[in-house]
């Protein structure tokens, strides 16, 4: 006698990216946010973590452009300045379909008194799709090895990953400057999973630069319960030239399931502690 074949359980697919703009200059040197959002819009991503955007600055003719590239592609945008000059203002952006709850912003720790040591920063933004609520936070991190340790510390630490609102589905995504042999990339594959390292992923992708990629730079990381399904940069014409980083996209699947457990403990313990008073 065969087995009744079970139903799948019901979940959510979703397809995020993270893109280092270089500020919508290409390595042609054209500056246009218009071109950048055309290599995401070519992908159709639910979710985008964007790093080195500028937004009113003069360098970039005053234009905002997480603004003009979330209106282009019609997506909810928060924008975070890592860099704050008078009303120049240049850092990360995450864009999605869904309205997108932000949750917190802040500043890294960076070793700003060195030269060219430019500060650094990370965004969180709670995206519900399809009635699951998936914690999103994007980041930049630097160019030194110790202060990208840092970094990975204070994100892994109770503000970030460790509070109790930024729990599974997570999604950690953006230009960590780490490649996999680095400290930083190991501390913080302790706790997430690389979604280039899922077995549906035959291979890595290297992200930079995008004439001849040589690095791992960029990264997605899923928390337990997130399924990768497929992983990989996108290398059209157009992204080799829009960029100095190629976009580095997944696709994914959250169980619906997914943290719904964590909330009805959580709003059963607030019932039970309004009852005993």
């Amino acid at each position: 006698m065969s087995r009744e074949a079970r139903a799948p359980e019901p979940s959510v697919a979703l397809r995020v990216m993270t893109y280092n703009v270089h500020r919508c200059v290409g390595i042609d040197r054209l500056l246009s946010p218009e071109r950048i959002a055309q290599v995401i819009a070519a992908c159709h991503p639910d979710i985008v973590a964007l790093q080195e955007v500028d937004v009113g600055r003069a360098r970039s003719g005053h234009v905002d452009q997480a603004e003009v590239i979330a209106r282009d592609l019609g997506m909810d945008v928060h924008f975070f300045p890592a860099v704050r000059v008078m009303e120049e203002a240049y850092g990360d952006a995450i864009l999605s379909r869904w309205p997108a709850r932000l949750v917190k912003t802040g500043s890294l720790p960076a070793f700003t008194r060195l030269p060219k040591v430019e500060p650094r920063g990370a965004l969180w933004a709670a995206i519900e799709i399809g009635g699951v609520e998936i914690q999103v936070i994007n980041t930049h991190f630097g160019l030194i090895g110790a202060e990208r340790v840092k970094q990975a510390g204070v994100l892994l630490g109770d503000d970030w990953l460790g509070h109790p609102d930024c729990r599974d589905p997570v999604i950690m995504l953006g230009d960590f400057n780490a490649t996999p042999r680095t400290r930083a990339y190991r501390k913080l594959t302790a706790r997430l999973r690389d979604a280039q390292r899922a077995p549906a992923v035959r291979r890595p992708s290297l992200t930079f630069p995008t004439r001849l990629p040589a690095l791992r730079l960029d990264h997605i990381f899923v928390s337990r319960s997130i399924e990768v399904t497929a992983a990989g940069t996108i290398r059209t014409p157009l992204a080799r030239l829009a960029s100095d980083h190629l976009p580095l996209v997944a696709e994914l699947t959250v169980p619906f399931y997914a943290g719904k457990n964590d909330r009805r403990r959580k709003a059963g313990e607030a019932t039970l502690g309004h009852s005993a008073m």
